[in-house]
């Protein structure tokens, strides 16, 4: 007889029901922040919120529960229950209509698996599978299977699904009340859906509490302490945070993965995406639409915050593109590793001095500073704090784009992948195109003293991407630039001393602007976290004139504020072999005896420049203005009177007098020493000697 089964079953029924063949269910996937708060749920192949859970794991009612309600002789039947199949067969042709199924729990889940018509060869080939999953499976297994695939209503598949949806609670830790209420759902999801129909529902639940007192799983006093139990469904509570970052991670999760911890910091997300909202609205009269930002933890390389939008769901302004891997013109922004590798190669220091002036570079590029103006002789220092273009063109020259797309690729930029030719020495300026994730981790190379890392997504499971721990820079080559990335007074030239870079804590900035204003980009760090602010438009039409400090830098400015109080971070720390000593401004050697002009500046030990020997100041021939230099700012103080706010011009003019003319009105004075009395705004003061002339630019701020 049971070969004869085995024939008629291996015939009848699909493959997909071989021993060991059921259909594939893969589980949803739950992400949580690095708190383990919840920001998204992934659904399953099925549609479904199903989390599978072992039969150890789900409470004993559950099953006491759906054996009484559904399924009553269970345990002794192999699949088809012929006593119910005969008072069921009686009640329908009583009724002259289907009032009941008697369906068994294992015909239940043959159904769930694979499902048939309502026709009688639907219910035979039903009844046939259920006898062969008895014989290939224990009641264990069957109970585990039909408590993990029952369908519970609102995408709710599974015991633990339906009890974390409407109870807050895992399967296991659910009350016999509840127990029996979500047991109750099962005969219809729908029509006993407790969000719509919760009276019908609490009805559904007492007749199941009723069945299990009348099979004795329960005793009188529990039944009556169950069915008295207050039965509160929660509001249904699926967040939906960080979608672009959930998007980002989803493919690096196994198949069999249903828990997720990120790195993500769920409080800083939040404060993240509204302040994004906040700024793109004060910005929608200059055309600014979106903007994203990335916030990484250094030593871990862990991603804190990642923002892709100002608004996921508007359709309008493509809001489901992701601005954090998009492909962007950096601008500016590049700069600072231009300088890192001159730095490493020993070809420049922070003193050393370029000349800013319009230049031809190979194959006719031209470069224009932002100002439309050149500032002659520049430091380094200078030049990178101030974001000149053309110096850092000169210093990109001095290297080779070769070189310099070399050292991008080390750091992670990979998305360069033309040939240096291709990008020219305009990749100095940010010819290229860059992702803002990989750009922000390509800071925090500096903030970790010259180490890549790559970025970590999840901490449990492990997730980072792809890439290896290695040092690009050197320590000291990396505090020179994070130092002069955080000189507030060297960068007062272009932007101002309260500009939206400047913050009362010690923080390495940098803004980057594209062609045409359609990108601007504003980076930042410190040793413990880097931000990263992208800001512009999908559709890659231009903004009206916003730059980096005035687009992206705001809301870099008070994301660094909120960090500096949720994740204080200490001053850079020198490290070992960084030597300060007193420069000659006009040179940008050491400073010598013959030197007028010298400043403070911070050096690689074993690559100091030689001593100035004074060549640059002939004082027997030449005219030449002593103070001020090219480039200083002043700052008028309100506290002090403005009688005492003076400073003092100095000049040698050989044999003749000094004519002092000030924004080209000539000074009454004909003093090669001059006291002025500070006057707000930018300044160009001309010395005329004899048939000679200089003229150097300075600055008062108010």
């Amino acid at each position: 007889m049971k070969k004869l089964l085995g024939f008629v079953l291996f015939f009848l029924l699909p493959c997909s029901w071989c021993v060991g063949g059921e259909d594939l269910l893969l589980p949803s996937k739950q992400i949580y922040d690095a708190n383990g708060q919840p920001i998204r749920g992934f659904l399953s192949n099925r549609d479904t919120y199903y989390f599978p859970v072992t039969l150890g794991e789900i409470s004993p009612w559950f099953i006491a529960a759906a054996v009484a309600g559904e399924d009553k002789r269970f345990y002794q039947h192999r699949g088809v229950d012929i006593l119910s199949v005969l008072r069921a067969g009686w009640q329908n042709i009583q009724k002259k209509e289907v009032v009941s199924g008697a369906s068994t729990l294992t015909q239940q889940l043959v159904r769930s698996v694979q499902p048939h018509h309502k026709t009688m060869w639907g219910k035979t080939t039903e009844a046939l599978q259920a006898l062969s999953w008895e014989q290939t499976h224990t009641k264990e297994e069957i109970l585990e299977d039909y408590f993990n695939r029952l369908e519970l209503g609102n995408m709710t598949q599974g015991i633990q699904a339906a009890s974390q949806f409407y109870f807050g609670v895992d399967a296991g830790d659910v009350s016999l009340s509840q127990a029996a209420f979500l047991i109750g759902l099962a005969k219809s999801p729908t029509r006993y859906n407790p969000l719509k129909h919760f009276t019908r529902a609490l009805k559904r639940r007492d007749y199941i509490l009723e069945r299990m007192l009348a099979e004795n799983f329960i005793d009188e006093e529990m039944y009556q302490l169950a069915k008295e139990e207050s039965i509160t469904v929660r509001t249904p509570q699926r967040p939906f945070e960080a979608p672009h970052f959930t998007r980002f991670l989803r493919p690096f999760i196994l198949p069999e993965t249903t828990y997720i911890r990120t790195t993500l910091d769920g409080e800083l997300q939040r404060y993240a995406q509204q302040l994004i909202k906040t700024y793109i609205a004060k910005l929608n009269d200059e055309n600014v639409t979106n903007a994203a930002l990335v916030v990484i933890e250094n030593s871990t390389g862990a991603v804190l915050a990642y923002v892709g939008s100002a608004d996921f769901n508007d359709v309008r302004h493509q809001g489901q593109v992701d601005g954090v891997r998009a492909l962007r013109q950096p601008g500016s922004a590049l700069k600072p590793f231009v300088y890192a590798l001159a730095f490493e190669k020993g070809l420049l220091t922070p003193a050393s001095l370029l000349e800013d002036e319009d230049t031809f570079f190979e194959g006719g590029f031209r470069p224009q500073n932002y100002d439309k103006s050149f500032h002659g002789q520049v430091s380094v220092r200078q030049a990178l704090a101030c974001s000149y273009n053309i110096p850092a063109v000169r210093a990109a020259e001095k290297m080779g784009a070769s070189s310099l797309l070399d050292v991008l690729h080390a750091v992670g930029l990979s998305e360069l992948t033309k040939p240096a030719d291709f990008y020219g020495l305009g990749l100095a300026l940010g010819n290229g195109e860059v992702q803002l994730l990989n750009l922000t981790n390509a800071y925090a190379v500096f903030a970790r003293g010259g180490i890549y890392k790559p970025l970590t997504l999840s901490l449990d499971p492990l997730i980072q991407l792809p890439g290896k721990t290695k040092r690009v820079f050197s320590e000291q080559t990396s505090y020179l630039v994070s130092n002069i990335l955080a000189d507030n007074h060297a960068r007062a030239a272009a932007f101002g001393l309260n500009s939206a870079l400047a913050v009362p804590f010690e923080l390495a900035a940098k803004t980057g602007t594209s062609k045409d204003y359609k990108d601007n980009f504003a980076l930042a760090y410190t040793p413990r976290w880097t931000i990263g602010v992208w800001v512009g438009n999908f559709d890659a039409s231009p903004m009206r004139r916003v730059s980096g400090v005035t687009g992206a830098g705001p809301i870099m400015h008070d994301l660094a504020i909120y960090l500096q109080k949720k994740y204080p971070s200490d001053p850079f720390k020198q490290p070992e072999g960084i030597t300060q000593a007193r420069v000659c401004t006009d040179s940008g050697l050491l400073a010598g005896k013959k030197c007028p002009h010298t400043r403070e500046e911070i050096f690689i030990s074993n690559r100091l420049p030689s001593v100035c020997d004074g060549n640059h100041f002939k004082e027997e021939s030449h005219p030449q203005i002593i103070s001020p230099s090219t480039a200083d700012i002043y700052k008028w103080d309100p506290a002090v009177a403005s009688g005492l706010q003076k400073m003092l011009w100095t000049a040698v003019c050989p044999n003749k007098p000094c004519i002092w003319i000030l924004n080209g009105v000539k000074h009454p004075q004909q003093s090669c020493q001059v006291w002025w009395p500070l006057a707000i705004g930018k300044h160009q003061l001309e010395l005329m000697c004899g048939s000679e002339k200089t003229s150097v630019r300075f600055e008062v701020l108010p």
